[in-house]
């Protein structure tokens, strides 16, 4: 027997997602206005708080000389690769405790102990061994990414169905095909929940270890404002580190949700 799925207007979907959007920049533009008005009349120092066209003005002339391109760009490489180092690892490690008790046994206290140390607590006793080259931006970027990458998916294969996993070693499934045919598929979205912290904590942590030790980046870009008193780069940094964040955090929220309604088809057509 048939069933009838019932589907919002597009017009309707579009409206509601302007509307979401538009509700999403009221704050903003309400607290730029703000600024504006006390940078107006002067309610605060401009060399404590520049006006929104000078931090604009100083983002400009970064963009102009590639100074700006520059620290970005650096940035965005020192956090993909730091990312795509802890996501590894912690996608191999969760596996592992995941499938094997005995590794969770002999692992996962220690495991436990090192992710409740924050990755900034990390920066003076790698300092001692590493320097402060690129080789420590890295390992402190993807502790920060191993840690979420680890615990969601070993979170997302512990909850694999009991019967689904009775079921496939009916079937004799090899430990292989287990693995990718059950185990991995059926913990998708908890692996990808993983990947979305796992970025956000490396954005974080690679801010944090160039405000540190770093003579480039955003980061080094806020420290050198900040020395040379110059607040308007100090705020235009800032509101650059966010909005990348930001950027960052949707990108993985679109896929995360197309890969949630593929998720929902699938089901429907075994269903059916």
């Amino acid at each position: 027997m048939g069933t009838t799925v019932l589907t919002a207007p597009a017009g309707w979907m579009l409206s509601s997602a302007l509307g979401r959007v538009l509700a999403g920049l009221l704050l903003p533009v309400a607290l730029v206005v703000l600024w504006q008005v006390a940078a107006q009349h002067a309610w605060l120092p401009p060399q404590i708080l520049p006006a929104p066209v000078d931090v604009w003005n100083s983002g400009a002339d970064l963009f102009r000389t590639g100074d700006l391109q520059g620290h970005v760009a650096i940035s965005l490489l020192r956090v993909v690769e730091g990312f795509a180092v802890g996501a590894a690892l912690g996608l191999a490690l969760g596996v592992a405790m995941g499938l094997s008790p005995l590794v969770e046994d002999y692992v996962r206290p220690l495991f436990t102990a090192v992710a409740q140390i924050p990755s900034l607590g990390w920066i003076p006793f790698l300092m001692m061994i590493f320097g402060i080259g690129e080789t420590l931006k890295i390992i402190v970027i993807a502790k920060a990414a191993f840690v979420p990458m680890t615990l969601n998916t070993f979170s997302g294969l512990r909850d694999v169905p009991a019967d689904f996993v009775e079921v496939a070693r009916a079937l004799r499934f090899t430990r292989w095909q287990m693995l990718t045919r059950l185990m991995l598929p059926g913990a998708v979205a908890p692996i990808f929940t993983g990947i979305r912290y796992g970025l956000t904590h490396a954005w974080l942590a690679l801010v944090a270890v160039e405000l540190l030790a770093s003579s480039e980046g955003l980061g080094y870009l806020l420290v050198y404002g900040r020395q040379m008193f110059w607040l308007d780069t100090v705020i235009m940094a800032m509101v650059l580190i966010g909005v990348i964040g930001f950027m960052l955090d949707k990108g993985l929220e679109l896929v995360e949700r197309r890969l949630q309604r593929w998720q929902v088809t699938q089901s429907e057509s075994v269903a059916a």
